[in-house]
């Protein structure tokens, strides 16, 4: 019904940019359309929508500006706010979500990718909102929900990895198959008794929920590169390996938040040591053997295994046989050889998932 349509306000100074995009979001979305940060202050005393998209770069008020008015103010504070910019350097997106926005969009917006986003970031908005009402009455039914509640966390989990994960639209599925990957190693590991005592002192649900996080830090890094259908430059590259750090951060202003610490331990780790190496050649922190945790040392061969057999913008898709043979033959420079040995000994549970 039309009552049911969830509410959308775009502030743009460009008129050419409110009404193309008023005519990409109004299929599925009331819309309303502003022209300053000044408006739309006003506007909101009387309407509060689901969602902000907000330009950055306006005269009078910019967008800065606008959200540090939104977020100081508790009737609006909650609103979902996604920048829209032309900017492309690292700074003002990092400015942007340190000031609260949720994401950001490249101007021109490609119309499909704008609306995956606003769906999904509208998804995680009515669960967390589910999750609150529901532990308002939390202390009346603490024991017998316990189990749903943490069903919801992971639900919003899954959700925000896969926002990340569709900001890198080419990897479609990558974030699932990584976790069957690391579960298969974790059985593999407990069986030949390598690194078992460690293994079996995680939770495992725990460290397969954390996993889905390994990626968060790729939203702080350009559509223009984690989309780009060629070779990075040397610039583009090194922007790419601060996901790992930002990732990082995102995760310890989480706990920052709560006193769940295991959990997000696991995925502070996950975030950081993925890409470093065996031989201490890998990034951000050139860690070498045992040195890198252990769950950055699984991550680095599922991480690997699932790049190698699915296709993406600089490389075609490689068959299993050819992805083992890689990671075989980096055994002791990537990989750790231990492990690269459980994955021998697995590999065909691999394939069967591919």
């Amino acid at each position: 019904m039309e009552n049911d349509r969830k509410k959308i306000i775009l502030v743009d100074d460009n008129i050419t940019n409110l009404n193309i995009g008023r005519n990409v979001l109004i299929g599925e979305y009331d819309v309303i359309t502003v022209p300053s940060g000044e408006k739309l202050l006003k506007i909101l005393d009387k309407i509060l929508p689901d969602l902000i998209l907000l330009d950055i770069e306006m005269p009078e008020m910019n967008g800065y500006e606008t959200i540090k008015i939104l977020k100081s103010k508790e009737e609006t504070a909650h609103i979902p706010v996604i920048f829209l910019t032309a900017k492309g350097d690292v700074g003002s997106e990092l400015e942007g979500l340190s000031l609260g926005a949720i994401d950001y969009i490249s101007k021109p917006f490609s119309p499909p990718l704008l609306l995956k986003r606003i769906e999904v970031h509208l998804l995680v908005e009515t669960q967390k909102r589910e999750l609150k009402n529901y532990n308002d009455n939390l202390h009346e039914m603490v024991r017998e929900k316990t189990e749903t509640v943490l069903e919801l966390q992971n639900a919003i989990l899954k959700t925000f990895a896969e926002l990340v994960e569709f900001r890198d639209d080419v990897t479609g599925g990558h974030i699932e198959r990584t976790q069957k990957y690391l579960k298969i190693l974790l059985a593999g590991i407990v069986n030949d008794e390598i690194y078992k005592d460690e293994v079996l002192s995680w939770d495992a649900d725990f460290l397969l929920q954390s996993a889905q996080l390994h990626d968060v830090g790729k939203i702080a890094i350009k559509d223009s590169i984690l989309q780009k259908p060629g070779k990075l430059t040397v610039e583009e590259f090194e922007e790419m390996k601060s996901h790992t750090t930002f990732g990082v951060e995102v995760i310890k202003k989480i706990e920052e938040s709560t006193r769940e610490s295991s959990f997000l331990r696991h995925a502070e780790i996950f975030a950081g040591c993925h890409h470093e190496k065996w031989d201490g050649t890998g990034y951000p922190s050139g860690l070498s053997g045992r040195n890198i945790p252990l769950q950055g040392r699984l991550m680095a061969i599922v991480d690997v295994y699932d790049a190698l057999t699915n296709e993406r913008p600089y490389k075609r898709a490689f068959p299993h046989e050819k992805a083992v043979e890689i990671i075989k033959s980096e055994s002791g420079t990537h990989f750790d050889p231990l492990l690269v040995n459980v994955f021998l000994a697995h590999e065909k549970e691999f394939e069967n998932i591919i």
